[in-house]
């Protein structure tokens, strides 16, 4: 439950957000979902969870550019 409420919030934010802020973010976070996986081949990586959930904001993120270019 506290999950949904989070993803919930991070929605909101992402639609407040204009479609450049958007990019960037998205940018940064492919940016990061490499550096997790570069760090999870060479076993550095602790909280493997966390590639999940970057992976999900990042849909999320593609699916409020969607949305906001076609006038959702």
């Amino acid at each position: 439950m506290v999950i949904a409420v989070k993803s919930k919030n991070y929605l909101e934010e992402l639609r407040g957000k204009s479609g450049e802020e958007l990019n960037n973010d998205l940018v940064s976070a492919k940016k990061e979902l490499f550096n997790l996986r570069f760090q999870n081949a060479t076993n550095q990586l602790s909280n493997t969870a966390r590639i999940k959930e970057v992976r999900k904001n990042i849909a999320r993120i593609q699916t409020v550019i969607t949305q906001k270019q076609k006038g959702l």
